[in-house]
């Protein structure tokens, strides 16, 4: 089996085989780019070498009751993103991963999960797709489902290959891939830590939201709106460039973090320690808790939200991750609504930068946040069918640079004019309101917001038409 990583671009690619359900098990986390936890994981593959395609990753579900109607799910989201990409997938491999609950054993684990293969099997079965491998992955030992020689897959499970010994790991490192984690890790560095500020931030964005909403509902002629949504945008800005330029105490002058460019030969500022328990703990300490608030309470705006994804590259996309990142831990109960906003702005910034596993980790806890915001369906489907960004981001700069070109003068006004205004009587004249245009789709002038939640808007930015699935959520 071959694995292709089709998100690298270029004349030559970088292919390994693969031999066994050994080291499949031990080329999953670099596919997604994390380890799983938790997850159910489908893999497609094309052609008689069994290229690499598509994937689907998905949280368990709970409840075994569930298994079948998700198995169904997960299979017509890969067959179907297959087929709209030209590429049907012509077999599949399945992944469950999950970590033993207390008192169990590994072996347990891939015994209570069977009936979910099972489910998984049929499911592809019904869609003329062959699973050709079923593994689980449980306390450092893989399992397979579809093996039936003890002598290659032992009932006890096989131990997994230390890291960094195997084949892939070797191609990955070469090739600057990396691994970052679990999938836990992940998704923790964009949720509240739980610590003692929780109970302050909650208090000011009770006051901010009391503040702001009757501002941008009630306000005349959107007078109110519009002032909270210039508010909201200078105010990102000036938080924005601290994640520049961070002052350290006892210094004189900023600090600018040191360039990084990765192999594709994009340009990043950013220590390491950005990418550090540490590191983000010093970009909490960068947002005061009612610029936090501020902020949160205004990005539910749709307009401001589609302005704000304009930082989505270079030193401003490195800067807004980390910003996004720190709004959506600042989310607080019961204010988990409202971190679709920032954590869809994360995926985007991600998935424009090329962070494809950060990108689909944090659109789909925006959809978990929120399953009917629609700017993260948009995105998670066309990160997940391996679109180019782009598109949209040719878009966004066009309606900045629309923005910052100055209007056009008035008309001199004439003679000549201002008698042709005179009509015959009986007659009617018809006035045409014309709409903004942003990438040939007209956008309307105002964006409602919920007080309880983000707006459900679609963005006016020319992201990509197709829908996604809540099926293909998170992964994959």
């Amino acid at each position: 089996m071959n694995a292709n990583h089709h998100e690298s671009s270029g004349p030559s690619r970088t292919q390994i085989t693969l031999r066994g359900p050994a080291e499949l098990a031990d080329a999953l986390p670099f596919m997604l780019g994390f380890h799983p936890t938790d997850s159910v994981v489908l893999v497609a593959l094309h052609g008689e070498r069994g290229r690499f395609g598509g994937r689907v990753r998905l949280g368990i579900p709970r409840s075994p009751r569930e298994w079948e109607s998700t198995a169904d799910h997960l299979a017509e989201c890969l067959v179907d993103g297959g087929a709209r990409g030209g590429t049907r997938p012509d077999g599949i491999v399945v992944f469950l991963c999950q970590d033993p609950l207390a008192g169990e054993t590994g072996r347990r684990v891939m015994e209570r999960l069977r009936p979910f293969s099972q489910h998984l099997r049929t499911a592809c079965g019904a869609l003329d797709i062959p699973v050709y491998e079923a593994l689980c992955i449980s306390d450092g030992l893989y399992f397979s489902y579809c093996c039936p020689d003890a002598r290659c897959c032992p009932p006890d499970g096989t131990p997994l290959a230390l890291s960094g010994t195997s084949v892939m790991a070797a191609t990955a490192a070469y090739a600057g891939v990396q691994v970052r984690g679990s999938l836990r890790d992940m998704e923790g560095r964009f949720k509240p830590s739980g610590g003692p500020g929780e109970e302050e931030q909650r208090t000011v964005l009770d006051a901010t939201a009391a503040a702001i909403v009757p501002r941008i509902l009630e306000g005349a002629e959107g007078k109110g709106r519009e002032e909270v949504r210039e508010t909201t945008l200078r105010l990102a800005r000036d938080v924005l460039r601290r994640f520049v330029n961070p002052k350290r105490p006892g210094q004189k002058s900023p600090i600018s973090p040191p360039c990084r460019t990765d192999r594709t030969g994009r340009t990043s500022r950013g220590g390491a320690g950005a990418e550090t328990a540490e590191g983000d703990a010093a970009d909490d300490a960068l947002v005061g808790t009612d610029e936090a608030a501020a902020l949160i309470i205004g990005l539910q705006d749709r307009v401001t939200r589609d302005r704000a994804a304009e930082w989505m590259e270079g030193w401003e996309g490195t800067a807004a991750l980390r910003l996004w990142r720190v709004l959506s831990r600042r989310c607080v109960s019961p204010y988990q609504e409202h971190a679709a906003a920032p954590l869809t702005l994360a995926g985007w910034v991600a998935w424009s930068t090329g962070d494809e596993p950060t990108a689909r980790v944090a659109l789909g806890l925006a959809l978990d946040a929120d399953p009917d915001y629609v700017f993260a369906r948009l995105l998670h489907q066309a990160c997940n069918e391996g679109l180019d960004p782009e598109s949209l981001r040719s878009c966004l700069r066009s309606e900045r640079d629309a923005r910052a070109a100055p209007a056009p003068p008035a008309p001199a006004a004439s003679r000549r004019v201002r008698m042709r205004t005179t009509r015959p009587p009986g007659t009617r004249q018809t006035l045409r309101k014309p709409g903004r245009q942003t990438c040939g789709v007209e956008r309307r002038s105002t964006a409602g917001v919920r007080p309880s939640g983000p707006a459900a808007g679609k963005p006016g930015s020319g992201a990509p038409r197709r829908g996604g699935q809540r099926g293909s959520r998170s992964g994959r």
